[in-house]
């Protein structure tokens, strides 16, 4: 089960980091975002430091606010988030065709929620890919006490080298992770090369909107407090991604920015100023509540030190997405099923 107490996170907080490290390990994690012209080029550059930095010290609180599946979904009044998340994963199964016995592929697999979910529903073998230990680890615990281990397994490697033969998978999906690739391009190229020919690669992508102003000094500011939030190199626009399927050789089926549709504000579960009984920790009581019992855990030496700097980013980044959710300037559902032509 997930994490549920205040204990529970504070104990994950910095991964496979040593308790010791946590704080200069932020501190490394945040000059990855300063506010100059090289930033950006040093985070694409060490990508794999960067995101494994933000995924060991961020993924407790995740676990803690979120549960196994660290991910957004279209919401219908009613409905609980742990709902329309689930309602969202099957969504993105039935996209794919899945069928009972095929081997899926889960590209940047959190700690899998997501890849058991979808294991469950279509009777398939899903590996996860993942470069943080820390997640694969914990991911591997959660497949065990849900008994899905002899269906569900998990890769330790980068997804923008992945060790597997070409043609291996009959269908691959990405809920919210290839926003942390370096190089769009060459991360869809990877997936087109390991997808076995007339299958398809589904995926939600963090993006910009044609809503965003590049000269506009309040979206920038709210694009960076997202990137470094989030472990993001760049965060690109919808247009970037689809001319990137399509230079990687995908055939695009159809692309639509989900949210649009979604009867409730996507971003409602950070909204401060909405309240949810079914999700009280991402509420600002919840924020309240976490925000203390952070620091005294700290305090006292249960929690490393650093934790509430972590913690400081993270609601940070969660006023950032809901301000870009409310500018119309940010999404984190873009969706797009692509096919991989099949072999003459």
């Amino acid at each position: 089960m997930s994490k549920t107490g205040t204990f529970d996170l504070a104990s994950g907080v910095g991964g496979k980091i040593e308790k010791k490290e946590v704080l200069s390990a932020f501190e490394k994690y945040k000059k990855y975002h300063a506010c100059d012209g090289e930033a950006e080029e040093e985070r694409k550059a060490n990508y794999i430091d960067m995101v494994n930095k933000y995924y060991d010290l961020a993924t407790s609180f995740y676990e803690y606010g979120w549960g196994e599946s660290f991910h957004f979904a279209p919401r219908w009044k009613g409905e609980s988030l742990r709902e329309s998340i689930r309602r969202h994963e099957h969504f993105l199964a039935l996209q794919l065709g899945l069928k009972q016995g095929q081997k899926v592929l889960d590209v940047g697999c959190g700690i899998g929620g997501p890849l058991r979910e979808i294991a469950r529903f279509s009777g398939t073998y899903v590996t996860g890919i993942n470069n943080n230990e820390y997640q694969v680890t914990r991911g591997k615990e959660l497949n065990l006490i849900a008994g899905v281990d002899n269906t569900c397994n998990y890769v330790t490697a980068d997804f923008m080298s992945m060790p597997f033969a070409d043609d291996s998978f009959d269908g691959i999906f990405a809920i919210e992770a290839t926003c942390h690739a370096p190089d769009v391009f060459d991360c869809y190229k990877e997936i087109f090369r390991v997808l076995k020919p007339g299958q398809c690669f589904a995926n939600y992508e963090w993006c910009i909107t044609d809503f965003f102003d590049p000269n506009n000094a309040n979206h920038q500011r709210i694009k960076r407090e997202v990137e470094l939030g989030n472990g993001l190199p760049d965060i690109r626009s919808m247009g970037q991604c689809i001319e990137a399927l399509k230079q990687a050789g995908f055939e695009i089926i159809w692309d639509k920015d989900i949210a649009i549709d979604s009867p409730l504000p996507w971003y409602l579960p950070l909204d401060k100023s909405h309240f949810s009984l079914g999700n009280v920790r991402v509420t600002v009581f919840g924020r309240f509540f976490t925000r203390n019992m952070v620091k005294i855990l700290e305090r006292v030496g249960l929690a490393p030190e650093g934790s509430q700097k972590v913690q400081a980013i993270l609601e940070q980044a969660a006023d950032a997405l809901v301000e870009g959710g409310k500018e119309g300037i940010f999404t984190p559902m873009y969706f797009f099923l692509a096919r991989k032509p099949s072999a003459n």
